[in-house]
């Protein structure tokens, strides 16, 4: 059995202000020896399908890898060059089975699907060959048509914060094994949830819908289920929320669960309308909080580099400027400018900063304050579940008592080693404000002592009631109470 490994991806953004270029991919992972560099979340399904071809003495072909953070959509010629050596590898290879890593919510100048595009362009070259081909997926997927008609096998991350990427891709790797070799038939439906919201696997009621999808799991016919949560920053017809179901060799027996767990999750619901408080509720939270050795830990959701915001925004951190609270913690700024200054002023230096505000009106205005650099590291990784995040070159400034932690690549906040590792001791804080919508929580949960998401401005700002959309209808909840009855 031949087995041929790729994969290309980002989430688009497509109301942030920053492109996707050859740059943006190069900062991040661009690889045709993927699975001999330590595995970041969306390379990990690759040195897993190695391991388990090997373990079979299965023939492996490994093709082109890349993937970029999010952000606005990828220049075009970027993802034709990038799709174009995936395909031209598939050609020559003509494999048994082809797995592929990708994102599903990436577009590019003149393609609002670009994994659709990419699977239908595969099914093209392989001709008469039936090879399988299985694709992985971030539950933040916009689930399309072309990507059912073209790929036997679609399996997303089932928790977000997405800590088993590697879990899912064994999963994907058996199914595909399985139907290789003709033990299973596998059929794939979908059922439109018509629902735009955040589903936080971690907490009830989402976690009872996880764990009851898995259980569901290897029975009766039921191959694998899957949860498309939707990114509901692209602007694309099929944004929104979708449940999946893969059966062995029944069609309307996968209609049936789809449309079974779609509506499990409908009536679910109320219960994920969360009120968040604003800045100035959230940061009032911080001023009568007594500390306890373990500090309030607050998203700024809105400003989160994962969602392609700039991760430069200064909302946040202008209330607690003018509130004078003390003993609180900020990052990751994006903010290479100011990084390279640090270096020449190095550690100890003290210098009047301009911090932030830099990329767009998203990122709220510039602050000046004199800063102390307090610790300089290059090479800083952070952990996302067994996978390992780039940060680049940190820099910890202080400002009287506020702490700031920039970097030079611009990426979310996903562990508290990313002010850890430069010195900051987390226990002595009352507040750590991450720059990140739910990633921080598998590596945070442990030293807080409560987990308080903002509602605030930015490029990614969680009210899904005002997205300016320009290619789907207003069909979907929260938008209106009942998008089902609606005409």
């Amino acid at each position: 059995m031949k087995v041929f490994i790729a994969g290309l991806g980002t989430e688009t953004n497509s109301f942030s202000p920053i492109p996707t270029g050859r740059l943006s991919f190069e900062e991040s992972f661009v690889s045709r020896k993927a699975t001999s560099i330590r595995p970041n979340m969306f390379s990990a399904p690759l040195h897993e399908w190695r391991t388990a071809a090997e373990q079979r003495g299965w023939e492996l072909i490994e093709s082109f890898a890349a993937f970029a953070q999010p952000a606005g959509p990828t220049v075009r010629e970027v993802y034709e060059e990038y799709r174009d050596e995936i395909l031209k590898d598939l050609a020559a290879a003509r494999p048994d089975i082809a797995l592929i890593s990708m994102h599903g919510a990436m577009a590019a100048d003149g393609y609002d699907d670009c994994e659709g595009d990419l699977l239908k362009c595969a099914r093209q070259v392989l001709g008469t060959k039936k090879t399988v081909i299985g694709v992985e997926l971030d539950p933040h997927c916009h689930l399309t048509q072309d990507m059912l008609e073209n790929a036997d096998l679609i399996v997303t991350y089932k928790e977000y914060p997405h800590t088993d990427s590697p879990d899912r891709a064994r999963d994907l790797f058996v199914l595909a094994a399985d139907t290789a070799e003709g033990k299973i038939r596998p059929v794939m439906r979908d059922y439109d949830c018509r629902m735009l919201t955040m589903y936080h696997t971690p907490n009830q009621p989402v976690r009872g819908f996880v764990d009851e999808m898995q259980q569901r799991e290897g029975h009766d016919g039921v191959l694998s289920l899957s949860l498309a949560h939707g990114f509901p920053w692209g602007d694309v017809e099929r944004v929104g929320t979708r449940m999946l179901a893969i059966c062995d060799d029944d069609a309307d027996q996968a209609s049936a669960v789809a449309e079974e767990f779609g509506r499990k999750l409908w009536d679910l619901r109320e219960a994920l309308a969360v009120e968040w408080p604003d800045i100035p509720a959230a940061i009032s939270q911080v001023e009568t909080f007594v500390p306890n050795g373990k500090p309030l830990v607050l998203a700024d959701f809105a400003d989160n580099a994962g969602g392609g915001a700039p991760s430069d925004s200064t909302f946040v951190l202008a209330e607690v400027l003018t509130r004078n609270v003390k003993k609180i913690a900020l990052g990751v700024f994006w903010d290479p400018q100011l990084v390279k200054t640090c270096l020449d002023v190095g550690e100890g230096g003290v210098l009047l900063a301009r911090l932030g505000g830099k990329v767009g009106v998203m990122s709220g205005q510039p602050i000046d304050l004199t800063v102390t650099v307090r610790a300089i590291k290059h090479k800083m990784t952070q952990l996302m579940g067994k996978t390992t995040m780039l940060m680049g070159t940190g820099v910890l400034l202080e400002a009287d008592g506020v702490y700031l932690v920039l970097s030079d690549i611009r990426t979310q906040t996903f562990h508290p080693s990313a002010f850890t590792d430069l010195g900051l001791d987390l226990s002595a804080l009352k507040a750590v404000v991450v720059k990140s919508s739910q990633h921080f929580y598998a590596g945070f949960e442990a030293i807080a002592a409560e987990i308080i998401y903002i509602k605030g401005p930015g490029a990614i700002t969680p009210d899904y009631t005002i997205i300016p959309y320009t290619k789907r209808d207003d069909r979907y909840w929260p938008k209106i109470e009942d998008p089902f009855s609606a005409g």
